[in-house]
Parts: C-alpha cells; sequence; structure tokens
C-alpha cells in the first residue's frame, strides 16, 4: 500500500468513525441513528414467513431493482423490428451482464427457432460439405470464455456532440459474458476447409439473415459457435440457440441463429459491409472491414442515471473498460476535464477482450466536476479525445466512436453529458 493510499485510507476511517461518535448519519450512506427504529424495533419482515420455494421457479430480481432494465430510444430508429435497446450500465457492477439486461440489436426482429429444428450448414470451398444439428454441436469439445459483445454504433449519436444524456444511452449498446461453445476451427476442420480460402461468410436464420465476411486468420482463431451465456441457455433475443462470438469485433458479425457458414477465397461485399457498416471520413471516402472494437472506457457511476445522493465526503468513482485488442492494463479518471488525471484502481487484472471494472476512491468536496475516464490496453494504445477522433475521421461517422466521455457533476450531485474535447 503506498503512502497515499495509506491516508485516503485513514482519512476514510477518521470520517466514518467521527459521523458516529456524533450519533448522525452519513448523508444517507446507511448509517443509523441512535434510536432508529430499523435497529430498535422488529420489522414486518422478522414477524413471518417469506416466501416458500419455487415461489418463482426461474429466479427475478426484486421489484426493488427495476430500475436495472434495458431502455430504447423511440426516435433512433424508425421501426422497432429493426432496432436497438441499451444496456442498463449505470445500475450494474462487476463486470458479467446478467443475459435479461443485455442490450438487443435486430435487423428483422427476433425470432424462435426451438433446438429441433437448429441446423447449421457448412459449405464452400471445402472436402465435405456438413450440416450439423444442435446435438452434434454439443458433442464437439467446448470452450468457456468472457467476452464483451459491442455495438458498431455504440456511442455514435455523441459524434456531433453531446446527445444522449445517460451512460445507458452513450454507451449501453455493450454487454459482457460468459460464453461455451465449439471452436469454429474444429467444425472447419471438421469439413476439410481449404487452406488457401481467405475468407468465410457467415448468415443467420431470420429474415435478415445478416450475412458478413470474416477473415479465415480470425476464424481460425478465437472465434466460437456458441450455445451457452452465463452457464445457461442462449435468450431469445441474442440469438438462441446458436449464436457466432468473434471476440473484440463489432457486434454485427456476432451473427444470431447461425445457419450457415461458406468458406470462400474472397469477402462476399454483402450489404451490411458495403452499405453499411463502413466509416464515412470527411471527404466521403468510406473506410470498411475496420472490425476490431478500440480501447474504450465510461465511469457509470456517477453519471446522469446514477446521480451523488450522499452529500460531500467520501465518494467512490466507478466504470467500465475495455479493447478489442487484448487487456486493459490502466485506467485513468479525471475530474477535471482532462487537466489532470489519478490512476484508478482495476477490480481485478484486465482480461483479454473482456470487460474491466476500475474504482477510484477519493472524496468530493461538494464541487462541480467534470468526470472522465481514459483506457489504456496491453498494445499502448491511449484511448483518444473526440477531437483527436474527428482530425482523422471528420463527422460523417457513425461508427467506432471510443472517445473520452464527460459527465459535468454539479454541486447538486447531478450528472450531465457534455463535451470537452
Amino acid at each position: 500500500m503506498t503512502s497515499d493510499t495509506k491516508l485516503k485510507a485513514t482519512s476514510r476511517r477518521a470520517f466514518l468513525k467521527a459521523s458516529l461518535a456524533a450519533g448522525g448519519t452519513l448523508a444517507g450512506a446507511g448509517m443509523a441513528r441512535a434510536g432508529d427504529p430499523l435497529i430498535t424495533e422488529v420489522q414486518p419482515w422478522a414477524q413471518g414467513f417469506g416466501d416458500p420455494v419455487d415461489a418463482t421457479p426461474y429466479g427475478l430480481p426484486i421489484r426493488f431493482e427495476s430500475d436495472a432494465v434495458r431502455r430504447n430510444v423511440p426516435w433512433l430508429t424508425a421501426d422497432p423490428i429493426s432496432s436497438i435497446n441499451f444496456t442498463p450500465i449505470h445500475a450494474l457492477d462487476g463486470t458479467i451482464t446478467p443475459q435479461g439486461c443485455a442490450f438487443e440489436r435486430h435487423h428483422s426482429g427476433a425470432i424462435e427457432l426451438a433446438k429441433p429444428d437448429y441446423r447449421l450448414m457448412i459449405n464452400g470451398m471445402v472436402d465435405k460439405p456438413l450440416v450439423f444439428s444442435y446435438e452434434d454441436l454439443e458433442r464437439f469439445p467446448r470452450e468457456n470464455h468472457v467476452y464483451f459483445l459491442e455495438c458498431a454504433a455504440n456511442t455514435g449519436m455523441e459524434w456531433a456532440g453531446a446527445q444522449l444524456n445517460g451512460a445507458q444511452f452513450t454507451h449501453g449498446m455493450i454487454h459482457n459474458m460468459e460464453y461455451t461453445g465449439v471452436s469454429l476451427r474444429t467444425l472447419l476442420e471438421e469439413a476439410g476447409y481449404d487452406t488457401s480460402a481467405k475468407w468465410i461468410y457467415v448468415e443467420g436464420a431470420d429474415a435478415s439473415s445478416n450475412g458478413r465476411s470474416i477473415p479465415m486468420e480470425k476464424a481460425l482463431d478465437d472465434v466460437i459457435v456458441a450455445f451457452k451465456a452465463n452457464g445457461e441457455a442462449l435468450r431469445k433475443e441474442h440469438g438462441y440457440p446458436v449464436r457466432l462470438v468473434v471476440p473484440g469485433w463489432e457486434g454485427n458479425l456476432w451473427i444470431k441463429w447461425l445457419r450457415r457458414i461458406e468458406v470462400t477465397d474472397q469477402p462476399v461485399e454483402s450489404r451490411e459491409e458495403t452499405s453499411k457498416y463502413t466509416d464515412v471520413l470527411a471527404d466521403g471516402t468510406a473506410r470498411k472491414f475496420t472490425w476490431v472494437m478500440d480501447a474504450k472506457s465510461v465511469v457509470t457511476s456517477p453519471s446522469p442515471q446514477a446521480p451523488i445522493t450522499h452529500g460531500p465526503g467520501p465518494l467512490v468513482i466507478t466504470g467500465m473498460a475495455w479493447s478489442g485488442h487484448g487487456r486493459i492494463t490502466r485506467v485513468d479518471v479525471s475530474k477535471d476535464g482532462g487537466k489532470t488525471w489519478e490512476t484508478a484502481r482495476l477490480a481485478r487484472e484486465g482480461e483479454n477482450k473482456a470487460l474491466t471494472r476500475f474504482y477510484l476512491d477519493t472524496e468530493w468536496d461538494g464541487s462541480e466536476m467534470l468526470l472522465q475516464s481514459r483506457a489504456i490496453d496491453e498494445t499502448g494504445y491511449v484511448q483518444p479525445t473526440k477531437a483527436q477522433l474527428r482530425e482523422v475521421r471528420g463527422l460523417n461517422s457513425v461508427y467506432h466512436n471510443n472517445c473520452i466521455q464527460t459527465w459535468w457533476v454539479k454541486p447538486t450531485g447531478e450528472a450531465e453529458n457534455v463535451e470537452v474535447s
């Protein structure tokens, strides 16, 4: 423990001790006054029986946590059938996203496809075209990995300035889950793929199919054909019964309801990789095949949906960081809009292409703050400011906005999305 950390810890303990000695509360932090009936009197929940087992065969969140739900922004899209909602990242902690909170993105709606009706075809440049049933996939050796999935359009509305007032809406097109499935390499080898092939083309069983081309190098590296998430079956909205997992790369490649993998010698140039999911630069030209999600972070609390309610004193600033290039090695936090930075504490060592939780345990004196976070990954890449991104990309982009986010925290503890670029 450094001397600075010791000083902060001592200060914190002294603050709490003084508050207790005074018989007061830590500004709503949960410490009870002397004579508090919640301590001195028997409460209703301790005077009778609670719910029996099996009252809820599949466990649900308690009603007091009703804020932790997905939300959409109706004006973002013309129709909810081809739309998106957002993970309530402001209401979560740790790194694993519950499936019921994980954002959805559909191009033609979430379909119901039963396991007995599921088929996966591998064809094209292979020795023997194969069709697998769900039961067939379960017989191959399995892998378990935790990865983040981020939509390429996450934070896309913020290119032109501060737009959406909440971490859920600016950065909530992301989730982080443990996936179980079969290495795609294993299935390609089973089919005897042509080693001269440079690409695969993948598509889903839904009406949109959402076909995308993926380089063979990536397909053979870490791509998974997954049928479980967080230990249970995939949810319908996440591609039940089988989806593709493409670690570190933009979410539109993670094909849901995966039905076909074609081995090819060139990209297919589908709608989703030409007219869509390209990055339009200032001069009107478009970058395509920009798959990797660069290092990014966001403070989730305090934030517009998670204001400070306890007043001045000890404050935990927390958020998430991630990188499609590998592990997060450091996260810095600024309280003054990037003028000065403090290194945050990582909850644990960064994991490969997975969310990392960071904390800055600090003291708040009630003054306004311009909160920012800045992620650095194992390649040395440093999360850029919006001005730095605009220098390269202009203002025509929608995708791959990984700029530093700013929350203006007011003396009231409320926060607002602002731009400090």
